[in-house]
């Protein structure tokens, strides 16, 4: 029923200028619209709105990512923009973050501003 439709990614936010600055700014997404309600940004044909709200306890686990060509370019571009790349105790990872699938593809994860999980996936 939804094969054909856009998709919309949701990722919450308690400061909207904080994460228009992260998501347009240090990420490179085009600001599409601010309300006093949500900045929307558009990233590689998705919709994404980073929505206000009041309060926000970060999960543990990734809210949104990307699917990219070359990982670590990716991660040196975003390291030179100021983003630290999480370390998870336990998780074989290289010196930079960098964790390998066991069917050979690249993941890192990252924190926005408000705590949210974020993560660059380069696809064996």
């Amino acid at each position: 029923m939804l094969a054909d439709a856009a998709a919309i990614a949701f990722v919450p936010s308690t400061d909207l200028e904080r994460s228009r600055a992260f998501y347009g700014a240090v990420l490179g997404l085009e600001l599409r619209e601010q309300t006093p309600f949500a900045c929307v940004f558009h990233a590689g044909g998705t919709m994404v709105r980073v929505t206000r709200v009041d309060e926000l306890r970060p999960q543990p686990f990734t809210v949104l990512g990307w699917a990219v060509p070359d990982l670590r370019a990716a991660l040196a571009d975003l390291v030179a923009a100021g983003v630290t790349f999480h370390r998870y105790d336990g998780m074989p990872q290289d010196e930079d973050g960098v964790w390998q699938t066991p069917g050979g593809d690249l993941v890192a994860w990252f924190p926005d501003p408000d705590g949210n999980t974020l993560s660059l996936t380069q696809f064996a």
